[in-house]
């Protein structure tokens, strides 16, 4: 073997390795996140990692600690609610664009059983998903806004934070499970949404 191809082999087995260690944690979030839903976020780690097809300490490799793995995957997710505003906002004028995205971020919400209680623990491994959802989910629905305000789809001036606060809030708000808590859940969504076509005016009647 010539050094060229020494050279061309030493260099392409990192990156081999690179590829399968990011196929491992791809499986290990995806696996993470459907146990989390079925069975909260306290479920066994070796749950987790056979449904990802791995050993666990391979999970232990990439997530030293349980709360890493819960950041991960709500890192994971938001991006994906957050990625998909941008398909939506392409397909549908701006009013109807902004409703399509909040009722993903309820599935978003709804989805994530036990996640909500872990984040607001007061454990300090957590913290950085506050910022993450200040610099990532609320500017997203910010644009949103300003998009359905600008062609007069939306009369309220509303804090995109808070809003989406009062969204998880009526996703959390009722029934045992997610499949319970859907169905309600997006009937109060869709009023809050209402409500910001409603003028002031319009309150006053």
């Amino acid at each position: 073997m010539s050094a060229t191809d020494t050279t061309g082999s030493v260099a392409a087995e990192p990156r081999r390795m690179r590829a399968d260690a990011r196929l491992n944690v791809d499986a290990l979030l995806e696996a993470a996140k459907a146990v989390f839903a079925e069975s909260g976020v306290d479920a066994p780690v070796r749950t987790i990692a056979e449904r990802a097809g791995v050993g666990v300490g391979t999970l232990y490799r990439h997530f030293p600690l349980r709360s890493d793995l819960i950041s991960a995957v709500f890192r994971r997710e938001m991006d994906a609610c957050v990625d998909a505003a941008t398909g939506i906002e392409a397909a549908y004028p701006p009013g109807e664009a902004l409703d399509r995205w909040i009722m993903r971020y309820t599935e978003f919400v709804a989805a994530k059983r036990g996640l909500a209680a872990a984040l607001h623990s007061g454990d300090a491994a957590y913290e950085p998903l506050a910022e993450y959802f200040a610099t990532r989910l609320a500017p997203t629905l910010e644009r949103l806004l300003a998009a359905a305000r600008a062609f007069g789809e939306v009369t309220q001036d509303v804090d995109a934070a808070e809003f989406l606060g009062a969204v998880a809030n009526l996703c959390h708000g009722s029934g045992p499970d997610a499949t319970e808590r859907s169905a309600p859940a997006q009937r109060m969504v869709r009023l809050l949404l209402a409500g910001l076509r409603t003028s002031d005016d319009d309150s006053a009647d």
